[in-house]
């Protein structure tokens, strides 16, 4: 048996999510059909993190086991081949037996992209959230700061997620502008479900001047779901980047993708 990791990008507006399920389109459905085609036999894939129905990646990575020898190039073209227009395999590369897409992973990288001006968008209705009210960047960074650290995230969690405990870990948490784009972008080893899209939900009441700074905080200590603000919708979501060991040597994809 190979071991194989691939990087996919696609857009998740059609699908209900990563994972498999019954009578659903789903991205990992669409992937493991594809390259089942090329190993003419069942693939069966082990994803760095699952994403919610309409959100987006940039670079996902998987890894799969098959007997099946092929030329890499012909994993990525056949596979292309018989994917959707909206999924894309980037590359593939053989790793060892201790490769494991997701518990081998060491930080993840999410970015949520926010449209903030009176007007809505054509273009944009599913790549970004619409927020027609002013959003003070600033104050919603400020906000982010508070949140930074090891802390139990209860308050940021999905009813049903299904994570063994809600300590976790942001190292990054950033909100930025250029014109009326804002992104907020988080890294951590890892989240809850729902987690990015409810800190989202925070921070954008906080930077329309609804709550003070000081929320965020008092959200977080209250480990309590009810206290925290609205779930972003998941099409503003990008699941960006997936960072392992430096010994696995896998591809990166460009440092400049969605939007900036």
């Amino acid at each position: 048996m190979q071991r194989f990791a691939i990087g996919i990008e696609y857009d998740g507006t059609a699908y209900s999510g990563w994972q498999v399920q019954a009578e659903q389109a789903t991205v990992q459905l669409k992937i493991e059909q594809a390259l089942s085609v090329v190993a003419n036999g069942p693939i069966r894939t082990i994803t760095a993190g699952r994403t919610d129905s309409g959100v987006h990646a940039v670079q996902q990575v998987v890894h799969f086991d098959t007997e099946v020898s092929r030329p890499d190039h012909n994993w990525v073209l056949g596979a292309n081949t018989n994917l959707p227009a909206d999924i894309n395999l980037l590359w593939v590369k053989p790793v060892s037996d201790d490769f494991n897409a997701r518990f081998s992973a060491v930080r993840r990288r999410y970015r949520y992209l926010i449209l903030n001006r009176r007007s809505r968008s054509a273009l944009h209705k599913d790549r970004m959230w619409w927020v027609f009210r002013p959003l003070d960047v600033a104050r919603m960074q400020a906000a982010a700061e508070l949140l930074l650290g090891h802390h139990d995230f209860s308050a940021f969690r999905a009813k049903h997620c299904q994570a063994h405990s809600p300590m976790k870990t942001i190292e990054r948490l950033t909100v930025t502008q250029q014109d009326d784009c804002i992104a907020v972008d988080v890294e951590a080893p890892s989240f809850l479900h729902h987690m990015v899209r409810n800190l989202v939900g925070v921070l954008v009441p906080i930077g329309e001047g609804k709550y003070p700074v000081e929320w965020a905080a008092e959200v977080l200590a209250s480990r309590d779901r009810g206290q925290g603000g609205v779930t972003s919708p998941p099409q503003g979501l990008y699941f960006m980047n997936v960072e392992y060991p430096p010994e696995f040597d896998l591809p990166t994809v460009s440092a400049f993708p969605v939007l900036w």
